[in-house]
């Protein structure tokens, strides 16, 4: 096994590309009583359009594919349901799916080992019938209206909608109830023989382990497939460009929803196949963010001591090599004047310049964040694997937050910080809509 360690936070990582080609890492947290396991699969709702491995054809599948086979993995050939057969463990397990990968998770004090067996079993063995695919679409196209009728789900993806023309990340990762309604079990089985091959999956595992034994009790249960070939993955040109700057929908809410978005295209261009470049890059917005708007800054002070806003936003980047863009998301009583203030402080710290005590300062609180990331085994393991699947090792966070120089700082500013691509997104009710028109 290769071991991958980092002083700064005392971890090692242990990590083996097995003969399949699926990737196994162990982070060992002697005296730790939780345990986590998740394993995924490099594949999410962008992917509806591809070359599967020894085929020429492009194959596309209905937008929600993910997402609905993530549901149906649970449902065994003997009627037994795998979440059920967990829970009875006493586990703690779970599944998600994501623009970029879908996982299967489970954490524990007790009984690992069987859990184990029936997470490995489960993901191994897909059963889908025209019977369970059509019961399914019910259970899925209420999860879409329930969604439907969330504002803080909604003042997320209209921000997505506003920003992108053709990207598959504007769309819900749950697909719409049309989309739904095209899949059938074949569309399953193909995406999953595509997508579940053990050279497309990694498994992080975190807690007080022996590495070497742990890999064995892995191996032990993989059924025998061999790696398959690199996946094609087909994507829509995209432009730099916003689709409008303003979306705005009216939802019963207390206090009118925000999401300012920066579409971020430049980071597709300069960071391809950079992993570096890409941590850099996020470190670096992290950082700007925090000076702009983050709970020290002069800008949040003044808007939360006026009442503008009542608590500290959310502050975001999401990326991948095919896409990019900042968020910034909380409640305000006027998201546009918010949005203008924030475009003046924007102005004023391009003209007057970076300091750097104010970078040491925020740097200092990162780095902390990132240090109490290794306090939590199902934080690492998350981590770790989702930053696998965009090619970056998650130490290389804590390695590379010293590097940020001001000048790399004052040219992402420049180069992201554009008020061309810019949007905002609002969630309110209609009497917040009265007021603002009276006033």
């Amino acid at each position: 096994m290769q071991i991958v360690e980092n002083l700064k936070v005392k971890e090692k990582v242990y990590q083996e590309k097995l003969d399949n080609g699926l990737t196994v890492m162990i982070i060992p947290k002697k005296g730790f009583q939780k345990k986590f396991i998740i394993w995924g699969t490099h594949y999410g709702s962008n992917d509806s359009t591809f070359i599967v491995p020894g085929e020429t054809d492009v194959t596309e599948v209905p937008k929600g594919v993910a997402h609905f086979l993530e549901h149906k993995m649970f449902e065994q050939e003997n009627g037994t349901n795998s979440l059920d057969v967990l829970t009875a463990l006493g586990v703690n397990a779970n599944a998600y799916t994501t623009n970029d990968h879908t996982a299967y998770l489970y954490d524990c004090t007790d009984h690992f080992k069987e859990a184990l067996d029936e997470l490995m079993d489960y993901v191994q063995h897909p059963y889908f019938t025209d019977e369970n695919v059509e019961k399914e679409k019910g259970i899925i196209g209420q999860e879409i209206m329930m969604y439907e009728d969330y504002p803080q789900w909604k003042v997320y993806l209209n921000a997505l909608e506003a920003m992108y023309h053709n990207h598959p990340v504007k769309l819900d990762i749950t697909g719409s109830i049309e989309t739904i309604s095209q899949i059938d079990k074949d569309i399953l089985y193909k995406c999953y023989q595509t997508f579940y091959n053990p050279a497309n999956m990694a498994m992080v595992i975190c807690g007080d382990f022996e590495p070497e034994s742990l890999l064995e009790e892995v191996k032990k249960r993989l059924i025998e497939v061999k790696a398959g070939g690199e996946i094609k993955r087909i994507y829509p040109e995209e432009p730099d460009t916003i689709v409008k700057p303003k979306v705005e929908q009216i939802m019963e809410v207390s206090q009118p929803l925000y999401t300012i978005g920066i579409k971020d295209m430049a980071a597709t261009q300069n960071t391809t196949k950079n992993p570096e470049e890409l941590v850099k890059r996020h470190l670096a917005i992290e950082i700007l963010l925090n000076l702009l708007i983050g709970d020290s800054s002069p800008l949040y002070q003044k808007l939360y001591e006026e009442g503008m806003i009542l608590s500290s936003p959310t502050l975001e980047y999401e990326f991948s090599y095919t896409y990019a863009h900042l968020l910034l998301t909380g409640q305000a009583k006027d998201p546009e004047r918010l949005l203008a203030e924030l475009k003046q402080e924007i102005n004023t710290i391009k003209e007057q310049g970076i300091q750097e005590e104010d970078v040491n300062r925020i740097r200092k609180t990162l780095y902390g964040d990132y240090l109490k990331e290794y306090n939590d085994v199902a934080d690492i393991a998350r981590m770790f694997l989702a930053d696998y699947f965009k090619g970056i090792c998650s130490f290389d966070y804590l390695e590379q937050i010293g590097s940020i120089t001001v000048d790399y700082l004052t040219q992402i500013l420049s180069e992201v910080f554009s008020e061309d691509h810019m949007i905002l997104s609002i969630v309110k009710s209609d009497c917040q809509n009265a007021s603002t028109k009276s006033e």
